[in-house]
């Protein structure tokens, strides 16, 4: 009786404190910079997949009128506020439909090559044939190579296209993923749930995907979130050394490398595109650093700890 009525009285009743994508909002809520950083890359977001239906013949159509026409002028209409290029095409413009093509690329390759990486790690770490020597050596040819090295040898073997520096920049990235991978499912193969699943007849599919992946997923999502910031920036000097996307496609890179001849005389050509891929690339790992707190769950419940104290 005395423990039908302590089980049952509102104290002992675990009361749930939110669902999980409240108590995510919540964190984002309290950590201004990672805040400001998602509804930045928000809006980049949606630049890219609404704005090139919107702005794509005023992105591309020439106007001598307004040819290098400086910024915060009015006098060629809003989307001009930024300047224009040397054919008179607003800048803004250019910018909104340029970030489509640079976060296609971006987010093509850092999820082909997590995605590899990903199951090439499960398979090298949870393995213990010679298959995982046979990736691992694979993985270890491909970082021998500079990754951007690599990737302007073969665009300059192959056609500069959208599709071939997704695959390019996939394959260098290739090996990150998959040694984060086979790192973690090497320590987590030795732990007591993982030999308590094996004795008990589960699966090796079953333990890896059960038992493995789970715990190996926040890191990956880590890790990706860094990548694609580095892939972008990869991006972008590839496109300025020319190598990268072609006219009449154009990206941030292509626009920086287009603008540098005229540094000296229309600043603004270079510098927008350039302040855009800065502040894109600071917001990813801003929201890298506070996604690693929020899929941590020691330091998630330590940062809830230490709100709810305060």
């Amino acid at each position: 009786m005395l423990s039908t009525e302590i089980v049952g009285t509102p104290e002992a009743i675990a009361v749930p404190r939110g669902t999980a994508a409240t108590r995510v909002l919540r964190m984002l809520y309290r950590d201004k910079l990672a805040l400001c950083a998602g509804i930045f890359l928000l809006i980049v977001i949606t630049c890219a997949l609404f704005g090139p239906y919107l702005l794509n013949d005023i992105a591309t159509r020439p106007n001598l009128r307004a040819r290098n026409a400086p910024p915060f002028s009015l006098a060629h209409g809003w989307l001009a506020v930024l300047g224009a290029d040397a054919l008179g095409r607003p800048l803004l413009a250019r910018i909104i439909v340029a970030s489509q093509n640079t976060m296609a690329v971006a987010c093509g390759a850092v999820a082909c090559s997590a995605l590899v990486g990903a199951v090439l790690g499960l398979v090298a770490g949870y393995s213990r044939g010679r298959g995982g020597q046979i990736i691992m050596r694979l993985a270890d040819i491909i970082m021998s190579f500079p990754s951007l090295l690599l990737a302007v040898i073969v665009l300059y073997m192959l056609a500069p296209s959208v599709g071939n520096l997704i695959v390019v920049l996939a394959i260098t990235r290739i090996p990150v993923y998959l040694r984060t991978t086979r790192a973690e499912v090497l320590e987590i193969r030795e732990r007591m749930f993982v030999q308590a699943a094996t004795v008990m007849g589960a699966s090796r599919m079953r333990i890896v995907l059960r038992h493995i992946l789970p715990i190996v997923i926040p890191t990956i999502v880590t890790i990706a979130t860094l990548d694609f910031a580095f892939v972008m920036l990869a991006e972008s000097s590839l496109s300025f050394l020319g190598i990268g996307i072609q006219p009449p496609q154009i990206t941030w890179g292509l626009m920086v490398s287009q603008g540098r001849s005229y540094l000296a005389n229309a600043w603004w050509l270079a510098f927008w595109p350039g302040l855009a891929i800065i502040l894109t690339t600071l917001s990813l790992n801003l929201l890298s650093n506070w996604m690693r707190v929020v899929l941590d769950p020691v330091q998630r419940w330590r940062l809830e700890m230490r709100k709810t104290e305060a």
